[in-house]
């Protein structure tokens, strides 16, 4: 590991339990702040994690100011569980609409920068069991209370299958080897993938995001480009517990996630690319007669920065 990393490591990793409320309701000021859930089909969790959001950080305290979910084509009644726990909800394709739609999670969070007020946006994903409250309050400490921070990743045990540790296998079998290869800088972050984060707006709407499932790993590196490493922290929430995906839809997204770093390695210089990387990755299944091909297109499409976008520089925010 490098010497600065070591000392990033030192300075900039805390825990939820170093952010109590009164510390945060008393740096929190004039400061606005979002909370953003993008979910497709999450309708058996989607009410409880809002639920609480409003009822520790809304109601008891006026932490958080808007509370939005992104429903991204869900066909269950995952905006119905949303809107009765007391979040406003907004269709992905009717945000920017004259905008041809793209599919995937980074598509939802780029679009959430357009329908949210907030100086500070928390993203929780909407998938989460045992969810607690200081997965939010966590990530908004280290925001509210050092402004030369712009972005904090969430990092926590992921168990599987009871085991502890044995989650993250994406993470541990594709991103951090190419994070430690290539951006060795990032290679103190303990769940780079983790899909809770929190940023200063000024920085995420400076920012491509990608709208696949590389989206996490973009956003670490193109934010270390931009801003810096001391710029960016993390901080430990302790559990976290959701749905599982099977490791043939694994596999679909570590190909998203190696086109993303592919692209950010030729943005970057790192590389001469010789070749355009195959668009798809075939895996195998066992059929009646033996094992069927299954071929998954695994490109990633991107937005640019939301600043430069001409419907969202006109709001005035």
């Amino acid at each position: 590991m490098l010497p600065e990393v070591e000392t990033w490591l030192r300075s900039r990793t805390t825990s939820s339990a170093d952010w109590p409320i009164g510390t945060l309701m008393a740096a929190k000021g004039t400061t606005r702040i979002s909370v953003v859930l993008p979910a497709r089909d999450e309708a058996e969790t989607v009410g409880e994690i809002v639920g609480a959001i409003r009822r520790d950080l809304v109601e008891s305290v006026p932490l958080v100011d808007e509370l939005i979910v992104i429903d991204s084509r869900s066909t269950d009644d995952t905006a119905a569980q949303a809107v009765q726990a007391g979040a406003k909800v907004f269709a992905q394709d009717e945000i920017l609409c004259e905008l041809e739609p793209l599919d995937g999670k980074g598509e939802a969070l780029w679009k959430s920068l357009a329908v949210t007020t907030g100086d500070l946006i928390v993203f929780v994903d909407a998938d989460l069991r045992e969810f607690r409250t200081s997965f939010v309050t966590g990530l908004l400490g280290p925001l509210l209370v050092d402004p030369s921070i712009a972005y904090v990743k969430g990092c926590y045990d992921r168990p599987l299958s009871g085991v502890q540790g044995a989650g993250g296998r994406v993470t541990e079998l594709v991103a951090r080897p190419l994070l430690n290869l290539h951006w060795p800088l990032l290679a103190g972050f303990v769940q780079p993938l983790s899909g809770e984060y929190a940023g200063r707006r000024s920085a995420l709407e400076r920012v491509p995001f990608v709208s696949g499932y590389g989206v996490e790993m973009a956003l670490l590196i193109d934010l270390l480009e931009f801003a810096g490493l001391d710029a960016l922290a993390q901080v430990d929430l302790g559990r976290r517990v959701h749905s599982h995906q099977s490791t043939e839809a694994l596999g679909g997204m570590a190909g998203q996630i190696m086109h993303t770093a592919w692209s950010r390695l030729e943005r970057q210089g790192k590389i001469v690319s010789l070749h355009v990387p195959s668009a798809q990755v075939t895996q195998f299944r066992r059929g009646l007669y033996g094992h069927d091909p299954l071929v998954r297109d695994v490109t990633v499409a991107e937005r640019p920065p939301m600043v430069t976008v001409p419907q969202y520089a006109g709001r005035g925010l």
